[in-house]
């Protein structure tokens, strides 16, 4: 099944963070420009025209955050905006990232 197609799932903690060979297969799943930082985070930048596209797109990620229970971080600029992603509770990545990232690709 394709990841913007999985639900996030609640992360109860006690679980490893997913190791570089875990999540290299996912990342090749999401549109260009998701990485991987330090091991630790998903990060994408999308450039839009103006400040406005910008917080239309913050709002329409930030209710795919609320849907998925999974919530990202946010950076917004004229023009730019920034998201992170990671599972706080394990202080790394899990698949529900990947799905996560996947779910914003899907919003076009």
């Amino acid at each position: 099944m394709a990841l913007a197609d999985q639900e996030c799932v609640p992360c109860r903690g006690g679980v490893p963070p997913l190791s570089p060979a875990d999540y290299k297969p996912l990342l090749m799943d999401l549109a260009e420009g998701w990485e991987v930082v330090d091991d630790h985070h998903l990060e994408r930048v999308w450039e839009v025209q103006g400040f406005q596209p910008a917080l239309d797109l913050v709002n329409r990620c930030g209710a795919v955050c609320e849907a998925q229970g999974h919530h990202a971080d946010f950076e917004l600029g004229w023009g730019r905006v920034k998201a992170l992603i990671w599972t706080h509770k394990i202080d790394g990545l899990t698949e529900s990232d990947f799905v996560l990232a996947a779910k914003f690709d899907a919003l076009g």
